[in-house]
């Protein structure tokens, strides 16, 4: 395998990296003027569609650095592109940005993930798009179904590679490896480098450059960290305190779907204009949450690890782990959401006492110590039990049906007085 060195270069603007005109002036709409170091290193090699295995944390700019090259490419061909991605919310993403990027070249776009209609997709799939961004499970789907053809594939790319992994993608990725033509560039980006990935790199591509700008471990240098050691019966009465001397928005993360889901409704019930993203909720659900907290409608969302890398907001000015990661290398990948686009930002731990061993792990991973803040003096807020939630949700729910019950006769009356109208004229 070929390896680079880090490649020390200055570059003022993408015009150095050889892009067209066309994207010179979509970047310019997108207000993008200068490469970050993944695009300045990874596009001149892509555009000469080299295989290429790109290690950069998520939020360094990666989609631009494999969509630049990949549509500029397929504009000078009639091969297609297909882009691989773990989550329906990267996938979402990706679909918007090469959306932008690909209009100059009139190049169709289609998304396959799950949680969205088939009909639909198979739809888009006719329209002959030259681009197909896809969930590794969606997609195997349709091939079963032979509803989806990837003979014509000349750039396969798997971004968030080790994520794809983690969640037990790698039969569906080894599939698809299978499916798509030999002849083809292969474009691999990840936040880390484990073995397996190196093994698919030997078995399926051609003599990759490897580019690493963040090695694993590395945080973004304008977050402020620190840990609080509380007790597990304290950690709601902690967050809530935490909340109310925050003015702007916080993401709050928590080790399960379940927990997820009780934070939510615990911060909705004291007042708190928040939403959850997680497995259970339906694409629906986390498209209304995600739009919702981008937006400003939500000041809060709580959301487990699925998502720490599908969450592309600049403006976050807190990320609290309530619960600390199973796997060290995802406290890297949540608190990246916040200190974002050269903004500072400010990433909160929880941790119980035998969490200790758990807090070294993550120390040893980023090189450095996370400061231990005492714990203030905490305001006492009564913190609804599950039967006082459960109430609350069903009120909740007959306001609802109240007003979709008064929104019914109110249409009902409309209707009725329009046809006596009609009879006496």
């Amino acid at each position: 395998m070929e390896v680079t060195k880090k490649i020390e270069r200055n570059l003022s603007s993408f015009q150095e990296l050889k892009i067209s005109p066309q994207s010179l002036a979509v970047l310019q709409q997108m207000k993008i003027s200068q490469p970050t170091e993944i695009q300045s290193q990874a596009i001149p090699f892509a555009l000469e569609s080299r295989d290429i295995m790109g290690i950069a944390q998520t939020g360094t700019g990666k989609t631009l650095a494999f969509g630049l090259p990949t549509v500029e490419n397929l504009a000078a061909s009639s091969g297609s592109a297909l882009i691989l991605l773990p989550t329906r919310e990267l996938a979402q993403q990706a679909y918007e940005t090469f959306q932008k990027i690909a209009r100059p070249y009139q190049l169709r776009t289609a998304m396959l993930i799950g949680g969205e209609s088939i009909r639909k997709q198979v739809s888009a799939l006719k329209q002959k798009p030259r681009i197909i961004i896809a969930t590794p499970g969606r997609l195997i789907d349709l091939l079963k179904q032979q509803l989806v053809s990837l003979k014509n594939i000349q750039i396969l790319v798997l971004d968030e590679a080790d994520r794809m992994l983690d969640m037990g993608f790698a039969p569906q990725i080894n599939q698809i490896f299978k499916t798509v033509p030999n002849k083809r560039q292969t474009m691999l980006f990840s936040a880390t480098m484990p073995q397996e990935i190196n093994q698919l790199a030997r078995k399926y591509m051609k003599s990759p450059l490897r580019i690493e700008v963040t090695p694993e471990g590395t945080t973004a240098k304008d977050i402020q960290q620190e840990l609080f050691i509380v007790n597990q019966e304290m950690k709601f009465l902690l967050l809530v305190n935490l909340l109310k001397q925050l003015d702007g928005s916080a993401l709050v993360f928590s080790r399960t779907k379940y927990s997820a889901k009780k934070i939510a409704q615990t911060l909705r019930y004291l007042g708190h204009c928040s939403a959850e993203i997680h497995s259970n909720r339906s694409q629906g659900q986390r498209r209304e949450a995600m739009e919702g907290f981008r937006s400003g409608k939500y000041r809060i969302l709580v959301a487990t690890d699925i998502a720490a890398r599908g969450i592309d907001v600049s403006h976050i000015e807190l990320v609290v782990n309530f619960d600390l990661p199973d796997n060290s290398a995802d406290y890297v990948h949540r608190i990246g959401r916040t200190g974002r686009a050269g903004k500072k930002g400010r990433a909160i731990s929880f941790a119980t006492q035998a969490q200790r061993k758990d807090v070294k792990v993550i120390e040893r991973l980023i090189k450095a110590s996370l400061k231990i803040s005492p714990l203030p003096e905490l305001e006492k807020i009564e913190i609804p039990t599950r039967d006082q939630l459960s109430r609350s949700k069903s009120l909740k729910r007959d306001q609802v049906s109240k007003k979709r019950s008064k929104k019914k006769k109110s249409s009902s009356k409309r209707r009725t007085y329009r046809i006596k109208n009609k009879r006496s004229s």
